[in-house]
Formats: structure tokens, C-alpha cells, sequence
């Protein structure tokens, strides 16, 4: 199991200053958030981080025209592939399954990198991204991202969260809350002792998706981040 972190929990700084605070706390990658504050002018492979995923904002089941999402989703990919991640992160943004099928399918095998789709919004549980999944059949094209938040807020357990996106589980993203305010892992809600133990065994990526963009006045990342890998390698050890 190796752990990563979101520069989503850095908003304003430059990937420079991420890749520092990665390197300083001993992280094995980096999630990298497009967004114009981070250019992505410098590759983290070069201090020995790898990227996870570069994580877009292309909705792939949303209403309308496929254009201008498969131009996306290939720009995206282009990137991902450059970076050698293992893929795009992708929001439903709907829950026009046939359109999202169809974006998929039109940029199927154009990179290694594959398109990821997070339990989110639209599609905010294991059953549903599953579903989704199953019916494209395409593991070499497509995958999952599991955030913990997410299905379990909306009602679904994680244990069935976990078995309706095992086959096609790329990353898991971790984080905890109290209500919509997001907390150092294990002083908020979520069963985080439920998850870890369906994780032991699991031989894939973990990360810290720490959403100081979006709640400013929660603690910064460097404080939270010596707790979540403290609960990342607790697991690699009990497994």
C-alpha cells in the first residue's frame, strides 16, 4: 500500500512547494489537481514522488453534445500520460450512463493512462460508478476512485461500497468529517475502522484528499498529514 496526497490541500502554492511538502513528510506520490493557481511546470518524478492521477473536472454522464468531453477527457489523458499516472479523475456530472459509455469508448486505448471515475455527485456510490464500470468492460481504459466520504454519507455501507468497485478499483481516497467540515482522520464520522479493515491486503494507492480549497479555515495539510499516513501504514502492518 503507498500513500499519496491531493494538492488540493494546498491551495496557492506552487507544485514546487507541494513537491516539498511531500518530500518532507515522506509521501510516495502526489494527486495532481488541475487548476490554473498550480501550473504543472515541474514533474514530481524528480524528487521521487509519482503521480497518482491528475484529477480533472470533466463530467462524463452530464446532459449535451460528446465533443467538447472527449476533447477534454484526451487533453486530460495526454497529461496523465506525460506525467506517467495511472490515469484522469472524472466526475458523472450526471446520470446519463449511454453518454458516459459512448466518451468512454471514443477515447478507449488512445494512452495508458485510464479514465477514473470518483464516486461523486451524480454517481456518489459504489453501486452506481460500479454499474457504470461493469457495463464498459474496458479495466484497461477505465477504473475507480473510491472517496470514503462520499458513498458512505449517501447511505451506502462500505463493505458493499468496496465489493461494487473491487474489480475495477484503481485508487482509494481517504478523509474524515464531522458533517460537512472536514477533520483530521479519525476525530470525525466516518467508519474509518470499517474501511481499514476491508483495505488490509489491498496493494494499491491511498490518498489524502485534504479540502482546504474548499473549507479554508480547517487545519493545514502538513498538520493532518502525519495522522493519515500513520493510518495508512497501520493497515500495511495488521495486513
Amino acid at each position: 500500500m503507498r500513500f499519496a496526497i491531493s494538492t488540493l490541500g494546498l491551495p496557492g502554492a506552487s507544485l514546487s512547494e507541494a513537491v516539498e511538502v511531500a518530500v518532507r513528510h515522506h509521501v510516495d506520490g502526489l494527486e495532481l489537481r488541475l487548476h490554473e493557481d498550480m501550473p504543472l511546470d515541474r514533474d514530481p518524478r524528480e524528487a521521487g514522488l509519482e503521480v497518482v492521477a491528475v484529477c480533472g473536472y470533466v463530467r462524463i454522464a452530464e446532459p449535451g453534445p460528446d465533443d467538447a468531453v472527449v476533447a477534454a477527457l484526451r487533453e486530460q489523458l495526454a497529461l496523465a500520460d506525460r506525467f506517467g499516472a495511472l490515469g484522469v479523475r472524472v466526475f458523472p456530472g450526471g446520470r446519463d450512463v449511454e453518454a458516459a459509455l459512448r466518451r468512454l469508448e471514443a477515447v478507449a486505448g488512445e494512452t495508458r493512462a485510464r479514465v477514473l471515475v470518483e464516486t461523486h455527485d451524480h454517481m456518489p456510490t459504489g453501486a452506481a460508478v460500479g454499474a457504470l464500470l461493469d457495463r464498459f468492460a474496458r479495466p484497461d481504459a477505465a477504473g475507480a476512485i473510491w472517496d470514503v466520504l462520499h458513498p458512505w454519507r449517501n447511505g451506502e455501507d462500505p463493505a458493499a461500497t468496496f465489493e461494487a468497485l473491487r474489480g475495477h478499483l484503481a485508487y482509494v481516497q481517504i478523509k474524515d468529517a464531522a458533517g460537512t467540515t472536514p477533520r483530521p482522520m479519525g476525530l470525525g464520522e466516518v467508519p474509518l475502522d470499517v474501511v481499514a479493515g476491508l483495505l488490509r491486503g489491498y496493494p494499491g494507492w491511498v490518498s489524502l484528499e485534504w479540502e482546504k480549497a474548499w473549507h479554508p479555515d480547517v487545519e493545514p495539510l502538513e498538520e493532518v498529514i502525519p495522522g493519515a499516513r500513520e493510518w495508512v501504514r497501520s493497515i500495511a502492518r495488521s495486513g
